[in-house]
């Protein structure tokens, strides 16, 4: 199967893939976590919900910017991929 295909049917996972190994996310995900339960459980139920609303927002922000800079990066590496080589454009 090419790379497009497993794309296509979902056997390629570009984030988890990327963060797979990586002891520094893994750290700093084990930290968010501890501190994000110890937060909310000295939160009123008022707070609470309003941590929690606050939470989603940043997830889904988050999210949102690993979309863009997947596209951005793909739309990158094509556009590197297309250059004819040893040419050197001065753009300024």
């Amino acid at each position: 199967m090419t790379i497009l295909e497993n794309l296509w049917y979902g056997n390629v996972h570009p984030v988890e893939e990327f963060l797979e190994g990586n002891k520094d996310y893994k750290n700093l995900l084990r930290i968010v976590v501890k501190d994000q339960e110890r937060l909310s459980a000295s939160l009123s139920p008022e707070q609470a919900e309003l941590f929690e609303r606050y939470a989603s927002a940043v997830r889904e922000m988050n999210a949102t910017a690993e979309v863009e800079a997947f596209s951005y990066g793909f739309r990158l590496g094509v556009r590197l991929m297309t250059e004819p080589f040893g040419v050197i454009k001065d753009e300024a």
